[in-house]
C-alpha cells in the first residue's frame, strides 16, 4: 500500500517541507508495510537460532516468538532449546512475531508517516548503522501514541524526555530521524547555512555533527565579520579545527572582553584596547601553549579584515605586531624510554592484544610513526612497492592534507595482508583497513581513536608495562611517533631522511629530535664509567664551559676517531706518538659498552702469549703481557662500579 500525500493546507511546519518529502521518498519506502530481507545490511539481522525459522533474532539469539517460548519453558540452554524446537508455521501460532520483521506505519498520521519513511530511506542509503525492525517499531508505536503530527513538533530534548530512558537505541533512532528531517527542511550548502548564527557543519560537507555557534558574540558587526572570515578560511582548505573551531573560540573570548568595555563595533578596537586585552591574556595564560595561539588568531583576523576591506571603520592602529607574540615554548619530544619500549614490543605482550586489528594498528604506530588518526583511517589498499619490490605504507597525512609514504618491513606487510583478508571475509568491497566493529554494515567507517585508546590502555594494564620505578606506564599513541623520531636520530639517520619518514612539513620539527638526541647522548656519556688504558678512572666535568668543550671534543672523537674498543682523546691536529697498541696509550678511553670486545681481546692475547712462550719468542710474549695486564685492569674496573654493582646490571 502506497501512502497518499497529505493535504498541505492541513499541516503546519517549515514552508516547503512537504514538497521536499514527497520528492525525496522513493516508491519502495512509500508503503504502509515495509518488508526487508533478512540479509539486508541495515534492516536485516542475525537469523534466529531455531533451524529454518528465518526470522530475525532479537535477544539471546532467538526471534521474538521463540524467545517468548524459551522464557515460558524456564529459560533452558539456548542451543539445546533451539535444536529441539520447531519453527513457526505460516499463519500459525507464530504469526504475530511478523511485526518484528516488518515495519508497519499505518498507525501514523500522514505527514509523520512520510517523515519516518524519509528517515528510514536515509538510514538505508547512508548504511552507517543498523535499524532492526523491532527497534523501529518501538519508535513507531511511541510516535503513534504521542499525538504528534510531525517529528518537528518537539525538540530533540523534548522527545528524549518524553520517551524516557528505556530502549535507548529506539530513542537514539528517533533523535537521528528528527535530525534528518530537520536537515531536509532547512536545506544545506552555504546559501542556506551562512545566514544562520549556528552552522551545522555536516550540511557543509564536514564529517561529524560539529556546530559553530556564533550567537555568543554579542556585537552584531563583529559577529558578521567573524562569520565572513571563518567561511573564507574554510574555503581555502583549512580543516575544521584550525579554520573554524579554534578561531571562533578565541574571537568569542575577545568579543566578551570588548562587551565588558562597552565597545559595540570594530571602530572601538584601538591599539590601546588591544594592549589592554593582551595584558589580561598574559595574566591568564602565560606559559601555556594556547597563549601564542590566541595572539596569532586575533592578529590574523584584524589583518584579514583590513586587507579585504570588510570594515572601513577599523582603526589603522588596530594591529598585532610580532613583538606582541609571547616567547615560543620549545617542548622536547616525549619519547618513551628503551625499557618501556622493550616491554611494549615483547612478543608475549603483543600476543595479549586479543584484537588483531588493534595489534596491527599498534605496530604501525610504533614502526611507521603515524599519527593515530591517520593510522586508523588507512584505506584498504594501503601498500605499494617500488621498482625494486620494496614495500611502503601509503597513507593520508590529514594534518598536512597530502598523501605520504613510509617504508615498512616484510613482517608488517604480511600482517597488513592478514588484516585485509579479515576485512574481506566480513565486509563488501570498499571497506577501510580498520572498520568500526559495530553499526558499520559496509565497513566504510573507521574505528575511532577513542575506541582504540581504550583498548590500548586495557592492554597496557594487562601486560603490566611499568616505568623504571615499577609504576604503571601512562602513554599516548603519539609518543610512539616521538620515540621513532628520536631512535632514528640516535642511530645517525640523516635529519632530512627522518623528516621524510615522519612527513614533517618543516625541518624545524625534525630538529626537536636532533636536540633531544644530543642531550640524551651527553647525559649517558657523563654518567658512564670511563677508564683509561690501565683501568684508571677518567673524569670529565659535566658542568660549565669546560664541560661543554669536553663534550664537543668527545662528539668529534666519536665521529672521526672511534676505535673498535673505545675512543681516542688525542686532538685531531696532533700526530699519534705511540706506535704500539692503543691499550698502552695514555690518550685511550673506554666504557662498559666495549666489555665484550675487551673480553674477546684478552682471550686472544693470552693465546698469543702462550704460543709465543712455547716458541721462545720472549719479546712478543713480554709486549702482549702488558696488553693483557691492561685488559685485566680495564675489565675489572668496568665490571664493578663505585657501588659494587655489576655494570651490566646497572645499564
Amino acid at each position: 500500500m502506497v501512502t497518499a500525500l497529505p493535504s498541505p493546507g492541513r499541516l503546519s511546519g517549515p514552508p516547503g517541507l512537504l514538497e521536499k518529502l514527497a520528492a525525496a521518498v522513493r516508491p519502495e519506502f512509500r508503503g504502509d508495510d515495509l518488508v526487508f530481507d533478512l540479509r539486508d545490511p541495515v534492516f536485516g539481522g542475525k537469523p534466529c537460532l531455531v533451524p529454518a525459522c528465518e526470522r530475525t533474532a532479537v535477544g539471546h539469539g532467538l526471534c521474538q516468538g521463540h524467545r517468548q517460548r524459551w522464557a515460558a519453558a524456564g529459560r533452558p540452554g539456548v542451543r539445546e532449546f533451539a535444536e529441539s524446537t520447531a519453527p513457526f508455521a505460516a499463519g500459525g501460532v507464530g504469526t504475530p512475531v511478523l511485526r518484528c520483521e516488518r515495519i508497519r506505519l499505518d498507525a501514523l498520521p500522514a505527514r509523520l508517516k512520510l517523515e519516518v519513511q524519509y528517515a528510514l530511506q536515509r538510514r538505508h542509503d547512508e548504511r552507517e548503522g543498523k535499524a532492526p525492525p523491532f527497534i523501529v517499531m518501538i519508535m513507531v508505536r511511541f510516535l503513534a501514541a504521542s499525538g504528534a503530527s510531525s517529528l518537528l513538533d518537539r525538540t530533540e530534548q523534548e522527545w528524549r524526555e518524553a520517551f524516557g530512558r528505556k530502549r535507548s537505541n529506539a530513542v537514539a533512532l528517533l533523535a537521528w530521524s528528527r535530525r534528518q528531517v530537520t536537515d531536509l527542511a532547512e536545506g544545506g550548502g552555504w546559501d542556506a547555512e551562512y545566514p544562520r548564527d549556528a552552522w551545522q557543519m555536516h550540511r557543509l560537507g564536514f564529517a561529524g555533527r560539529n556546530v559553530l555557534d556564533f550567537s555568543r558574540i554579542p556585537q552584531q558587526q563583529l559577529r558578521d565579520l567573524v562569520k565572513r572570515w571563518i567561511r573564507w578560511r574554510l574555503s581555502t582548505g583549512l580543516g575544521l579545527e584550525a579554520g573554524g573551531v579554534r578561531p571562533l573560540r578565541v574571537l568569542t573570548r575577545f568579543a566578551v572582553f570588548l562587551r565588558e568595555r562597552d565597545i559595540d563595533g570594530v571602530g572601538g578596537i584601538s591599539r590601546a584596547v588591544l594592549e589592554d586585552y593582551l595584558a589580561g591574556l598574559h595574566a591568564a595564560m602565560a606559559g601555556r601553549p594556547e597563549h601564542g595561539a590566541h595572539v596569532s588568531v586575533i592578529g590574523l583576523f584584524l589583518t584579514a579584515v583590513r586587507q579585504h576591506g570588510w570594515a572601513p571603520g577599523l582603526p589603522p592602529d588596530a594591529m598585532v605586531f610580532r613583538g606582541d607574540q609571547p616567547p615560543r615554548i620549545e617542548l622536547l619530544p616525549r619519547a618513551l624510554a628503551g625499557h618501556v619500549m622493550a616491554q611494549v614490543e615483547q612478543p608475549g605482550n603483543l600476543a595479549r592484544q586479543g584484537n588483531p586489528a588493534y595489534r596491527l594498528a599498534t605496530l604501525i604506530l610504533i614502526r611507521c610513526g603515524l599519527r593515530v588518526s591517520d593510522a586508523l583511517k588507512l584505506p584498504f589498499d594501503c601498500t605499494v612497492t617500488d621498482d625494486a619490490g620494496a614495500p611502503y605504507l601509503r597513507y593520508r597525512n590529514n594534518k598536512m592534507k597530502r598523501e605520504a609514504l613510509v617504508p615498512v618491513d616484510d613482517e608488517l606487510l604480511e600482517l597488513i595482508r592478514g588484516q585485509q583478508q579479515r576485512v574481506l571475509d566480513r565486509y563488501p568491497p570498499g571497506a577501510v583497513l580498520f572498520p568500526r566493529p559495530e553499526k558499520n554494515p559496509d565497513g566504510k567507517t573507521p574505528v575511532s581513536s577513542s575506541t582504540y585508546r581504550l583498548a590500548l590502555y586495557r592492554w597496557l594494564e594487562l601486560c603490566d608495562v611499568c616505568d623504571e620505578h615499577g609504576k604503571p606506564v601512562r602513554l599516548t599513541p603519539h609518543q610512539w611517533r616521538h620515540t621513532l623520531g628520536t631512535v632514528l636520530i640516535n642511530r645517525d639517520v640523516p635529519q632530512h631522511v627522518v623528516q621524510k619518514i615522519l612527513d614533517h612539513d618543516s625541518p624545524l620539527m625534525t630538529a626537536h629530535y636532533a636536540r633531544l638526541s644530543d642531550k640524551t647522548v651527553r647525559e649517558h656519556w657523563e654518567k658512564a664509567r670511563k677508564v683509561g688504558a690501565q683501568g684508571q678512572p677518567v673524569q670529565i666535568s659535566p658542568d660549565g664551559p669546560l664541560g661543554d668543550a669536553a663534550w664537543s671534543k668527545q662528539r668529534l672523537s666519536r665521529a672521526t676517531q672511534a676505535l673498535p674498543n673505545g675512543y681516542c682523546e688525542l686532538p685531531m691536529v696532533r700526530t699519534c706518538p705511540h706506535a704500539n697498541s692503543c691499550l698502552t696509550c695514555p690518550m685511550f678511553v673506554t666504557t662498559a659498552e666495549f666489555l665484550p670486545q675487551h673480553h674477546a681481546q684478552r682471550r686472544q692475547t693470552l693465546q698469543i702469549i702462550t704460543a709465543a712462550e712455547a716458541k721462545g719468542q720472549a719479546r712478543v710474549a713480554e709486549m702482549n703481557k702488558q696488553v693483557a695486564a691492561n685488559l685485566g685492569k680495564i675489565i675489572t674496573a668496568l665490571d664493578t662500579d663505585d657501588s659494587g654493582e655489576a655494570a651490566g646490571d646497572a645499564r
